[in-house]
């Protein structure tokens, strides 16, 4: 037989077996009645952030594929067609944003920017490199980026550790003007961000932060914070989830002396991106909630996270319920993937990014055969 029809057959056979068990991993996913969990797009490998144009592309960062992709559905039937490779080589570039028509991407040690990405995604573009000095670590250097209603971008520097006292930059988030420069920092006392969204009414940035590691199965919890105004102080390395002291470095520090969670979200499961639901598709309690990915533990003896939560609040910001939202990545302590990141699209139905599996899904609200 030819050796390149051999070489394509097995191509073929791999990419079919690839299909095959990202459907096999959605068919698990549940959601509360009424939603329904579809495939968007496969063959993402490693996908991480997503972010979305006005005119429906989806964008998105990976970790260790270090690539950019675009996502193209063409007949707008919520189902991609196609996945183009925007860049690749890059250092774990996971985290990405639109801005003013250009694309910004986030690796460990640096900020890219691709400008008028909409008319250039196809054609490996270039990029201009933003003039901010970012560490190189990669404990704790994937980042997230966004810009906040004040028309600036905004970037995390998790603590190179599981546990230290770093200086600055680390263990912050960072803000910035659009190019790079006026570089401050916003908050600080963070031990590991990877997720933060604007409240939509307030303003205010709110953001998940992972605590820390061997405390045990059930202690401390990831959080979820609120930033109320500049130069707020969340307690790592002190004091973590707004109430234990770290036996390390926990003497002489009071709880009182940080700002406390706007949730605990329990020990291990990793919370990541974070959404403020805006869309009119879901039902009416969804537009005070959050959504969060929550990537899933490594080092607890019983699995936990693994699933995306919904948070409600009132109408004081004040956290009133907190839910599973979909859920079946972990089924008997197997695990068949990772959320990453929540995106909503234009028709108000939600995108789910799952780096393990290398897909993305759709959560619809509706009838079992409505497509919107």
């Amino acid at each position: 037989m030819d050796t390149r029809l051999v070489l394509l057959s097995g191509i073929l056979a791999s990419l079919s077996a690839f299909t095959a068990n990202a459907v096999v991993t959605a068919t698990r996913l549940t959601a509360p009645p009424g939603f329904h969990v579809e495939l968007f797009a496969t063959h993402v490998p490693n996908v991480r952030q997503l972010a979305v144009s006005s005119d429906g592309l989806v964008f998105a960062g990976s970790s260790e594929a270090g690539k950019v992709y675009a996502i193209i559905d063409r007949d707008h039937d919520f189902v991609a067609d196609e996945v183009v490779t925007i860049a690749d080589d890059l250092h774990l570039p996971s985290g990405i944003a639109l801005h003013r028509g250009a694309l910004y991407v986030g690796a460990v040690e640096k900020i890219l920017r691709y400008d008028d990405i909409a008319a250039h995604y196809r054609e490996r573009p270039q990029a201009a490199v933003l003039p901010v000095q970012l560490p190189r670590d990669e404990a704790h250097g994937w980042k997230y980026l966004g810009f906040g209603p004040d028309g600036l971008l905004y970037v995390p520097v998790g603590a190179p550790c599981n546990i230290c006292l770093p200086r600055a930059p680390y263990a912050s988030i960072l803000r910035m003007q659009p190019d790079g420069r006026a570089v401050s920092v916003f908050a600080t006392g963070i031990r590991n961000s990877v997720g933060f969204a604007w409240h939509p009414v307030t303003g205010e940035l709110w953001f998940t932060d992972n605590g820390r590691d061997w405390l045990g199965d059930d202690s401390p919890s990831c959080e979820l914070n609120r930033v109320t105004k500049p130069g707020q102080h969340f307690g790592f390395p002190f004091i973590h989830g707004g109430d234990t002291p770290d036996p390390e470095f926990g003497d002489g520090h009071a709880a009182r002396d940080y700002v406390p969670p706007a949730a605990t979200l329990g020990a291990h499961v990793a919370p990541l991106g974070v959404l403020f639901y805006r869309g009119k598709q879901f039902p009416a309690e969804f537009r005070r909630s959050l959504l969060i990915a929550e990537h899933g533990s490594w080092n607890s003896s019983h699995k936990v996270g693994y699933r995306v939560v919904q948070i409600e609040l009132n109408a004081h910001s004040e956290v009133i319920r907190s839910a599973p939202f979909v859920t079946g990545w972990l089924q008997n302590e197997e695990v068949s993937g990772r959320p990453a990141d929540v995106a909503e699209l234009s028709d108000g139905s939600v995108l789910i990014s799952d780096d393990t599996a290398g897909v993305i899904y759709r959560v619809r609200y509706g009838s079992p055969a409505a497509r919107f």
